[in-house]
């Protein structure tokens, strides 16, 4: 008897901490647990972010691109992260197989990124439009070089008043350690099957023909880039689009006086324009995301897979090889070379 008068004093006795720990923490305003089953699958799910009428079946869909466009996954510490041309296929896959989906908002926040993901993403949305929904470019902070470029694809180009466009052309960044080795005694001495198979290689100076190959190579590129500008901007001819692609970067208005682009406008004015050109008084706003992705409005877009990444100094060294890699970008980003 005298034992379980013990133990029952004993767990009242945590019951009572318990409770009034509970109400410090409550009035201390601590985060929320909350454990609830998901599902393991990882398909697109599509979530609404505003509807004018209760009424109302028809759809606007609002898809991102954002951050440095590249053909293969955005590394993260705990992931593999998205993959951009393939996610942005899937969004456009989802859009073009949903009857309700009347047009799409493409919101763009990029600086570019590698010349192969541009002109594939250029081409998805290209071939998005033969299903007759028009799509609308909105550019958010920068919206340049292959940013720029995808935009291209699409029936309308906005801009915020504060967006950065243009840096029209390429570029190869390549680096010559020669020099530090050199001082600190090291010699790279690579074996070869032809004379340019080491061309761009960090650990020597680069010959004079070298050069000139990899010139070419650029210049066939920003030929193409050119084409797809002029392609897709009905006011501006070849020799003006050469005018303006020097690499440069507009403002939004010296972007419209220019013709790289259509208007300026908030995203209210964006949604009422796809509308528009839809044909659609009233539409509901909706959006694609992973499960999980929390999405309240147009302003709230996923970070990457949830749960993946901390506040920790990022290491991979596959990514950093990846990176001395010479590459061709149609990218503005001056500060990361």
């Amino acid at each position: 008897m005298m034992m379980e008068h013990r133990l029952f004093s004993r767990n009242r006795h945590g019951a009572m901490i318990l409770l009034v720990l509970g109400a410090v923490l409550h009035g201390c305003s601590a985060p929320s647990l909350l454990i609830t089953p998901v599902s393991g699958r990882r398909s697109l799910v599509e979530t609404q972010l505003s509807r004018e009428s209760f009424w109302t079946r028809n759809k606007v869909a609002l898809i991102d691109v954002s951050g440095i466009l590249m053909n293969g996954p955005k590394y993260q510490l705990l992931s593999e992260g998205e993959h951009p041309v393939s996610l942005l296929l899937e969004q456009l896959d989802k859009a073009r197989s949903d009857r309700r989906v009347k047009a799409v908002i493409l919101r763009i926040n990029s600086p570019g990124g590698t010349v192969v993901a541009s002109e594939l993403m250029h081409d998805e949305i290209t071939h998005f439009k033969k299903s007759g929904k028009p799509i609308v470019a909105v550019m958010m902070d920068v919206a340049a070089s292959g940013g720029y470029y995808i935009a291209c694809a699409c029936d309308v180009i906005l801009a915020q008043p504060s967006s950065v466009t243009g840096s029209i052309g390429v570029v190869m960044q390549l680096f010559d350690v020669s020099g530090t080795m050199e001082m600190i005694g090291v010699k790279s001495d690579a074996i070869v099957s032809g004379e340019h198979k080491d061309t761009g290689s960090p650990f020597r100076t680069m010959r004079p023909e070298e050069r000139e190959l990899f010139q070419n190579i650029v210049n066939d590129m920003y030929e193409r880039f050119v084409t797809v500008v002029d392609a897709g901007r009905a006011d501006l001819d070849g020799q003006s689009v050469r005018r303006l692609a020097d690499g440069r970067v507009y403002t939004a208005s010296q972007a419209l006086e220019e013709g790289l682009i259509d208007g300026i406008a908030s995203m209210r004015e964006a949604v009422r324009i796809a509308k528009r050109r839809a044909g659609l008084q009233r539409a509901r706003l909706v959006t694609y995301h992973r499960p999980l992705d929390y999405r309240p409005n147009y302003y709230a877009r996923s970070a990457g897979t949830p749960g993946s990444d901390v506040n920790l100094i990022k290491f991979n060294g596959a990514t950093w090889l990846d990176r001395m890699t010479p590459r061709f970008m149609y990218l503005w980003a001056p500060g990361r070379f």
